[in-house]
């Protein structure tokens, strides 16, 4: 059986509006195995994006754990949880996020120099993950040069630059025609059966056919968890 790569435990995130408190989560469990394909699917206002930002690391609970390829980074210092970020997480957004001053290889590099890969290493495996998803022509082209599909496909690539623990990707073809968002979701595939950690949130039921396992969430809980 393979080792948990994300394990929440009673995570809660409750928010102060108004003299009122919002729980946005409110008791959330549930774990994830390396090499598995998860989809986290609800309603506006369920607390899937607030789960979301848990996942990335970008909030914190209230209270409640979270384990990230086994460190507990639920009460981490910022400077340490960004660099524990940084080495296991790879995001993918609806809005694909990429860097419109820099090239193709440039914003694939871009992970690897926080992380201070050497310019002749960033280049190298920039080029290789730039051919894994089939960009490698398109290397010195800036993204305001590329079609919809054609930057998703950067920005798995950048995703993919530090060989995080976790793929995490949301709406990732919020953005994207049929056609293109398929050939994504076809790409998502391939990187599961390569062995990769994929958790996908989307509201979209087509692309959470792609996944193997799905979560629901509704009013800050957990509806159905199937595996």
């Amino acid at each position: 059986m393979e080792e948990e790569v994300v394990k929440l435990a009673d995570v809660k995130r409750h928010y102060s509006v108004g003299g009122e408190t919002v729980r946005a989560l409110d008791g959330v469990s549930f774990s994830i195995r390396r090499g598995e394909y998860w989809a986290i699917m609800g309603p506006s206002g369920s607390g899937k994006s607030t789960l979301l930002n848990i996942l990335g690391c970008l909030d914190r609970p209230t209270s409640g754990d979270y384990w990230l390829n086994g460190v507990n980074v639920a009460q981490m210092e910022d400077d340490e949880l960004s660099d524990h970020r940084l080495k296991n997480l790879g995001f993918v957004f609806q809005s694909f996020h990429l860097i419109p001053q820099l090239t193709v290889l440039e914003n694939i590099e871009m992970p690897m120099f926080y992380l201070g890969v050497s310019q002749a290493e960033r280049t190298r495996r920039a080029k290789v993950l730039a051919e894994r998803v089939e960009m490698d022509h398109r290397l010195q082209h800036l993204p305001s040069e590329l079609s919809g599909g054609q930057r998703q496909r950067v920005a798995v690539a950048r995703a993919l630059a530090n060989d995080p623990a976790v793929l995490l990707a949301d709406e990732p073809t919020g953005n994207l025609d049929s056609k293109t968002s398929v050939q994504i979701m076809q790409l998502f595939q391939e990187l599961y059966e390569q062995g990769k950690t994929v958790i996908v949130v989307t509201h979209e039921p087509d692309i959470d056919a792609y996944a193997h396992s799905h979560i629901v969430v509704k009013d800050g809980r957990i509806l159905t968890c199937t595996s």
